[in-house]
């Protein structure tokens, strides 16, 4: 089945930071051409400006996010799902703060009682739900992803997996960030293998298991350079959840850049194609890329988000037509697409 690509609204805009208008945003998506859906959740207070820009740019609204803390968002969550639907939307990405909202480490069996009632909640709605792995969230610890997701389909219920790569790979090689996840000591066994070029990585395991509904695509290097131009104090904001699809031009980025480094995110991205190909039960569906302005991503650089979004979906289109003549031609992906 082949997919519905979508722009995040944060990258609809050239110069990371300067305000545009939702009108602004869904006009420059639709204007690329390369797009078929608009990635975000109408915002608060410009619901309706979201849904008319859909409408006018006949751009829909396909998916979006949105940030919960169990035991308290549950009745946020469902006025979100409806809201979500009202806008046209398919599928709504829940990203499950790693703290309860008694303070705790949410546990895996809160995990499932949360993810249990937003699936309740959208199939009474008619609208799918899906699990992120992404970092402040309690699937930064990777070690509980495949757990909880046995748990869950021990219900009788698939687990939707959004998968965004990129909080993976930032952390191969960079203890700092396995520190954060708690991962170091298990990635030094060996016991916790993040590195999607060894054997029995998560990554692999992940894309195995057939549970991927949504793709989403943001280039970060391995032990990358963090946001130097987002750095705070207290030195909390500035991860390197970004890196720049193509060579920024001169002034536009603070670190040197290496093609080199964009190499893993490509490569996941093909194994979840083949994936797709040779699994005719897929659930995947949505392809979202997803170069964006906040601290921890491009927040305070100077290359246009827009023009990186545009070349990540060229990329992909170009890409998946590859993996699908692979099979027949022999030439590989790679060779055919850079």
């Amino acid at each position: 089945m082949e997919f519905s690509i979508g722009c995040n609204g944060r990258g609809a805009q050239h110069i990371p930071g300067k305000v545009v208008s939702v009108d602004e945003q869904f006009r420059l998506i639709k204007s690329t051409g390369v797009f078929d859906h608009f990635d975000r959740m109408p915002q608060p207070g410009l619901e309706r400006e979201y849904i008319d820009a859909a409408n006018k740019y006949d751009l829909p609204i396909r998916t979006g996010l949105w940030s919960y803390t169990a035991g308290r968002d549950e009745a946020v969550l469902e006025k979100n799902l409806r809201l979500c639907k009202e806008a046209g939307a398919e599928c709504h990405n829940i990203m499950l703060y790693t703290r309860h909202a008694q303070g705790h480490v949410v546990t895996d069996q809160e995990v499932v009682d949360f993810y249990l009632h937003a699936y309740a909640l959208g199939e009474k709605i008619g609208i799918v739900i899906g699990f992120e792995v992404h970092i402040y969230m309690w699937t930064e610890d990777f070690r509980r992803v495949t757990r909880v997701a046995d748990m869950v389909r021990s219900h009788g219920v698939p687990f939707n997996f959004v998968l965004d790569h990129s909080h993976v790979l930032l952390k191969v090689d960079n203890l700092e960030e396995q520190d954060v996840s708690g991962i170091r000591a298990d990635v030094e066994k060996g016991l916790c293998i993040i590195d999607p070029y060894e054997p029995g990585n998560v990554l692999d395991d992940w894309i195995a298991q057939n549970m991927t509904v949504w793709l989403q695509i943001r280039p970060v290097s391995p032990n990358g350079p963090r946001n130097q131009w987002q750095l705070n104090p207290s030195d909390t904001y500035g991860r390197a959840c970004q890196y720049p699809f193509f060579k920024p031009r001169p002034g536009e980025w603070h670190s040197p850049w290496h093609a080199y480094r964009v190499e893993p995110c490509k490569e996941v991205v093909r194994r979840v194609l083949r994936q797709h190909r040779d699994q005719p039960n897929s659930p995947l569906r949505w392809i979202t890329t997803d170069m964006i302005d906040m601290p921890d991503y491009g927040g305070g650089c100077k290359y246009s988000l827009l023009e990186h979004n545009v070349a990540i979906a060229e990329w992909f289109r170009q890409t998946w037509e590859d993996i699908k003549a692979e099979k027949t031609s022999g030439i590989p992906a790679e060779a055919r697409s850079r």
